[in-house]
């Protein structure tokens, strides 16, 4: 199947060329870009000899003609006015933006600050985090990365309701999380040799953290969620502080957490005390999660790490589309991590 990319000179974008480009079931169709419009191997010369295409305006008459599939890997704001001709005519779209996520829209508007898209365009799409999602329909909506990893730490704990209290998310990403759009805190000069918080309580993956959590427990209390920015490249580290309750031992928990993912390929539940680090999954689809529970305080840490363009966005797009078009979902994705 040939897929179209709409956004494809972002980061995200530039992944899934790479991701596409070693499928065995897909293949890079038109390249669509806002603003860019030159062969993409120019703009971006690692792709020299493996995708030389010419990077053209956005054109849906044509992407439908020529794939059978878009993705998109645009900006918040810019699908949700895109995507209805797509789905109109049943023509598959996975969206990597945030537009289709929520399906409350005054939620939406509170935290991108911005018009929801339409109640009916909303009412076809799908959020699928594929762990807990069966993918269905012409319209996914791809899970954001901040959301991937806290929800993927957390789950056993809010499906089973083992924690009490108050689940308190520290999360902290690499630059690429940011955008290709240069900004003070971006800026080589503010962010090497340093780390820095930024929208605490105020990150708009937070509604779409507690809309899952909500479908498995409806009285799911708020949830507390700081984010910040690491002098890295790539990746997202998510540290989860949860109050356990009392009679609930670290083997029972750690026991639930192998239980929930052991038929799923793409979370490795690390040995009980070993804590992942990040270069474990780097250029990867993983999600590696470990746990260490204090006693005496009653607390489990719960340490997530993924890759942010990975199984934060291009990755799990592909694993997306492969659940959606029936293949076994590892399809494409079983890279070994990029070490050291």
């Amino acid at each position: 199947m040939k897929a179209a990319i709409v956004g494809v000179t972002g980061y995200t974008g530039i992944e899934l060329i790479r991701l596409i480009q070693q499928h065995p079931q897909l293949e890079v169709g038109t390249l669509h870009s806002h603003s860019m419009h030159e062969n993409s191997s120019v703009l971006y010369p690692h792709l020299i000899g493996l995708t030389e295409r010419l990077i053209e305006p956005f054109d849906a008459e044509k992407i439908q003609k020529e794939n059978q599939l878009v993705f998109f890997a645009t900006p918040a704001g810019i699908s949700k006015e895109l995507a209805a001709t797509f789905v109109a005519n049943d023509f598959p779209v996975i969206d990597l933006s945030g537009d289709l996520r929520l399906k409350d829209r005054d939620s939406y508007q509170k935290w991108y600050h911005q018009e929801a898209a339409p109640a009916e365009l909303l009412a076809q799409a799908t959020y699928s985090l594929p762990e807990f999602a069966t993918t269905s329909g012409n319209l996914i909506a791809n899970p954001g990365c901040y959301a991937t990893a806290a929800i993927l730490a957390a789950a056993p704990l809010v499906q089973q309701k083992l924690f009490s209290g108050t689940l308190i998310f520290d999360g902290k990403s690499g630059l690429s999380g940011a955008g290709k759009k240069l900004t003070d805190s971006s800026h080589f000069a503010t962010a090497a040799d340093n780390m820095t918080m930024y929208k605490p309580n105020q990150h708009q993956h937070i509604p779409e953290i507690m809309q899952q959590f909500q479908q498995w427990d409806q009285a799911m209390p708020p949830i507390q969620f700081s984010t910040s920015l690491l002098p890295v490249k790539r990746g997202i580290f998510m540290t989860l502080y949860a109050p356990l309750k009392d009679a609930i031992s670290q083997e029972d928990i750690y026991e639930q957490y192998v239980k929930t993912y052991q038929d799923h390929p793409f979370v490795r539940v690390q040995p009980l005390g070993k804590l992942p680090e990040l270069r474990q999954v780097t250029g990867t689809n993983f999600c590696d999660i470990g746990l260490c529970f204090n006693p005496l305080t009653q607390v489990l840490t719960v340490v997530a790490v993924i890759d942010n363009l990975g199984k934060g966005a291009a990755g799990q797009a592909i694993q997306n589309f492969n659940r959606w078009a029936g293949i076994p979902e590892t399809t494409g994705l079983m890279q070994a991590p990029l070490y050291p």
